[in-house]
């Protein structure tokens, strides 16, 4: 008889019905029959070293705890229970506290009395060694159920909490991109299984011992489970895996408020109301990034039943631009005005101070604007990622240059350029590499580099190129304004991570043309500003140097 194989989504499906009906036979802690109770979840996700207000005082640490302190005791005193989440990546985001290993953002997340967090892909953009600093510095769980190092789990699968009798399981979940999207050294020998799998094996556990089951997650909202490019995320689980109540997510940094079944929003504007989306009974919610809101979730469990009772994205002091009669623009506040709590506020100083006395010192000079906005620099090229892979050419004295989208976090406005401007950009400190290989070999690797779909992070940036890219394949390639010649030599320059299988791309590190120069890669592109008093944005426009059809 001829077997059919399986489809993930099918398997998936298989889980999660022997889940539901492993579920089904548990039996859940006893409640008295009665019994009515009021649960209020708050989330964040995605922040990214925000720990302080920006240029135009919004979100920050000091302004979120006075938001959600008074939640709390606005909860409390209606006989409620809150519980405080995050849907990961802490780190990476704001040179202060890149520079200081996110130290003032966890210490501050736990004076904000934050009960749990889902392990993001973020949290290894450091070695396992700051990972394991950080954890020392916070008294509430990292969770992940589906990362393993020696077959065993590396962090706690899930946290139960007791709130006078109600049983909250909150269970963690990590997207099964991260080994691809980090430094592959600092995941050597970490494996990250499927989330759904393995929310599915842990759901008849839960069941036992709580009422409630939230997953807090760390793999992005994708409308109508579209991830494409992306390993399945939030709406994909919920579909597979029956019995979660909610999910608090993160990674794709949306405000998760759907206008219609399965279409998000796009156009949210902050304080109008936010739908959730549901999928299979799960409620699924995302609070954007960086703090700009604290998700509200108020709901009642009664008789089995937890209802959703509210919902609402509280914007954190965020601001529009409004022109007033004499034609100038101003900022004024979407919601009210909140206060950053003084004591917050005294804790961050210091590192604040600390971080800006190195950081706000000028480096160079740019006459216009350079593009990294995150939704253009991912797919197209932009005269940021021109110049970033020119800057990597240049100091390799390398005759190309590639480099990963998803390495550039920034734009730079046009006047002078700090040395903070340029650790936005760049804050992974990935070193500068190059590699010897012939002709060919470079051929294999631009066609690799063609195959990386648009809106990826690793979407190609390049310099020292020209060619056209149809279908995935790379033609009429120009290298220095000469057609690449199979035979030939070149020296091509790009970052440690790529070299080292990052983002998907071929694994060069062990060539034996490889050479690490160990120049950080901010640094390299300080130096590039330094060389010039003013650089001239369009000298680096791309052009019609990559063609694609």
């Amino acid at each position: 008889m001829k077997r059919e194989l399986m489809t993930t989504a099918t398997r998936w499906v298989m889980l999660g019905l022997a889940a539901a009906m492993l579920a089904a036979c548990a039996q859940r802690p006893p409640l008295a029959a009665d019994a009515n109770y009021k649960l209020t979840v708050l989330h964040t996700n995605d922040h990214h070293g925000r720990f302080w207000r920006n240029d135009d005082g919004e979100y920050g640490l000091a302004a979120r705890k006075t938001l959600i302190d008074g939640i709390r005791q606005q909860v409390k005193a209606s006989g409620g229970h809150s519980l405080l989440l995050d849907g990961g990546d802490v780190n990476m985001g704001v040179p202060e506290s890149d520079t200081q290993d996110a130290e003032p953002d966890f210490k501050g997340m736990n004076m904000l009395g934050y009960d749990a967090m889902a392990v993001g892909n973020h949290e290894f953009d450091k070695p396992l060694s700051v990972l394991n600093k950080q954890q020392s510095w916070i008294k509430f769980p990292m969770l992940s159920a589906n990362i393993y190092k020696d077959g065993k789990r590396l962090f706690k699968p899930y946290q139960v909490f007791d709130f006078a009798g109600l049983k909250v399981a909150v269970m963690g979940l990590t997207t099964d991109d991260t080994a691809k999207m980090v430094d592959p050294e600092n995941v050597r020998g970490i494996e990250f299984r499927k989330p759904a799998a393995e929310a599915a094996g842990l759901m008849s556990e839960l069941k036992r011992q709580a009422h409630v089951v939230i997953a807090t997650t760390h793999m992005g909202h994708f409308p109508d489970g579209k991830s494409g490019i992306s390993a399945a995320g939030d709406v994909e689980m919920a579909r597979a895996v029956s019995g979660l109540n909610l999910i608090v997510g993160g990674h794709s940094q949306n405000p998760v408020c759907m206008s219609a079944e399965n279409k998000r929003n796009e156009a949210y504007v902050p304080g109008t109301p936010c739908a959730p989306d549901r999928q299979n009974g799960a409620w699924i919610v995302q609070a954007h990034e960086w703090g700009k809101y604290v998700g509200r979730a108020d709901f009642e469990y009664r008789q089995g039943e937890l209802k959703l009772l509210r919902y609402e994205l509280i914007p954190v002091n965020l601001k529009k631009s409004v022109k007033g009669a004499d034609g100038k623009s101003s900022k004024v506040l979407y919601g009210a005005s909140i206060a950053e709590d003084p004591a917050m506020l005294e804790f961050l100083k210091p590192y604040q101070d600390k971080g800006r006395a190195a950081l706000d010192v000028k480096v160079g000079a740019v006459d216009n604007k350079l593009e990294g906005d995150r939704a253009l620099v991912r797919k197209q090229p932009t005269n940021l990622g021109v110049l970033i892979a020119t800057a990597m050419k240049n100091k390799a004295k390398a005759d190309l240059a590639i480099m990963n989208a998803g390495g550039v976090r920034d734009s730079i406005k046009p006047g002078d350029v700090t040395y903070k401007d340029v650790l936005k950009v760049q804050p992974f400190s990935n070193t500068l590499v190059y590699v010897e290989l012939t002709g060919k070999e470079v051929l294999d690797y631009l066609n690799a580099a063609a195959k990386m779909s648009p809106g990826s992070g690793a979407f190609p940036q390049f310099a020292g190129v020209r060619m056209t890219i149809s279908g995935g394949v790379a033609s009429d390639v120009q290298i220095g304004g000469a057609a690449l010649n199979p035979q030939k030599t070149y020296r091509m320059a790009l970052n440690n991570f790529q070299a080292n299988g990052g983002d998907g791309y071929p694994r060069l590190s062990g060539h034996p043309g490889f050479v690490n120069t160990g120049f950080v890669d901010a640094d390299v592109l300080r130096s590039f500003f330094a060389e010039k008093p003013m650089i001239s944005a369009k000298d680096f426009d791309p052009g019609s140097s990559v063609t694609r059809r």
